[in-house]
């Protein structure tokens, strides 16, 4: 049987009884699009972080660019991020006709370095847009510094840090809004796609609303400027409520099997992850690192065993973002990086015994080569 970075099966198994009974309590309650569910979410989520506002959408794309589009962020203006990212955190701010700005990654983390965001501030930068990668946060507090010094809107990609803390605080806290995707493999992860923003800030909460709804504030009557069909789906919504209740549960799972890796592969050449200082790590994928990671992930096939590179192409290396204007080496600690990482299985229901196979078949490799 092959092992897989990610297994949605044995959590159904554990949690199929609350799933079915979610389904139920939506199709049993006369409302299929943004009724008693989507609310009751959008208040719990928002109550989970100690926000006043969640906004449910229908997917973690649009959770970012509805996002940046209601802290007034469009055509002309310019959004600094990274190139180690999931391709949708880059498709969201193109989506609003901004200009994604690149600036390089940590060689260990594999985060933002904030220390080259100053530099990447023009006069046309709007906004800065750090990404919670890989389940730990970004440093948030000279981000901070900086937006309030130039101006700037400080927007959070939380998609992979349900949640992680950074000093005590949530992901998703620490800006003037922030982006969640509840895409199945995630850390609060629904049964299809959803996604949600969340704020404090009256006036993006309303325009959020809006936008998520064709750009009308009342039915049928749109209002400044045209929205999206961008609704969190009702069964989606009342299975995140059921999930959201274990979401701590969630987080602890995955960091002891994480431990569980550190244990039985530290003492190997791969790279595991390092946890910055003042974070709390909840391994949304437990991603290490080798110089002959092409070779290690052929030869685990042989033990039945796939894995995944999160992320295997730079952003500005994709043709789709050639008008962006990167040259290769422009970036060249992303680049290294992605020739190298690669993610090992993640999920809290992960058993023990297979874990103890993937490790087993990763000693073995590594002794060979």
């Amino acid at each position: 049987m092959t092992t897989y970075v990610w297994d949605y099966l044995p959590e159904y198994e554990n949690e199929r009884d609350d799933i079915h009974d979610a389904v139920e309590t939506v199709m049993r309650s006369g409302q299929l699009v943004l009724g008693r569910s989507v609310r009751g979410f959008e208040e719990e989520f928002a109550a989970y972080h100690g926000l006043a506002h969640c906004v449910g959408v229908d997917n973690g794309t649009n959770a970012i660019k509805l996002g940046l589009q209601a802290c007034g962020i469009g055509p002309g203006d310019e959004v600094i991020t990274v190139s180690n990212t999931a391709a949708p955190t880059v498709v969201a701010i193109d989506g609003t006709g901004a200009t994604p700005v690149f600036v390089d990654v940590d060689p260990d983390t594999y985060l933002m370095r904030v220390d080259q965001v100053e530099a990447a501030v023009t006069s046309r930068t709007r906004a800065v847009l750090p990404v919670h990668l890989y389940g730990q946060c970004v440093d948030m507090a000279p981000l901070q510094a900086l937006a309030e010094r130039h101006g700037l809107v400080l927007f959070e990609d939380c998609a992979q840090a349900h949640g992680a803390r950074h000093h005590g605080r949530l992901a998703g806290t620490m800006g003037r809004a922030a982006a969640f995707s509840f895409y199945p493999t995630k850390v609060l992860g629904a049964y299809g796609d959803g996604g949600a923003t969340v704020t404090s800030d009256d006036e993006v909460e309303r325009d959020l609303r809006r936008l998520r709804y064709y750009g009308m504030e009342e039915r049928y009557y749109v209002v400044r400027t045209p929205g999206h069909n961008s609704r969190l789906d009702e069964i989606q919504a009342e299975i995140l409520r059921r999930k959201l209740t274990r979401l701590d549960s969630y987080a602890q799972g995955r960091r002891e099997v994480a431990l569980r890796y550190a244990e039985g592969l530290g003492d190997t050449e791969l790279a595991l992850p390092t946890v910055a200082p003042g974070n709390e790590h909840v391994y949304y994928v437990y991603v290490v690192r080798h110089p002959r990671r092409d070779e290690i992930i052929e030869a685990l096939k042989a033990y039945d065993i796939s894995l995944n590179i999160s992320y295997p192409w730079p952003i500005h290396t994709m043709s789709g973002f050639a008008h962006l204007g990167y040259e290769r080496g422009s970036l060249p600690v992303t680049e290294r990086v992605a020739d190298e990482i690669f993610s090992l299985p993640m999920y809290p229901s992960l058993a023990p015994g297979v874990q103890d196979k993937v490790i087993g078949a990763l000693r073995d490799v590594l002794a060979a080569l």
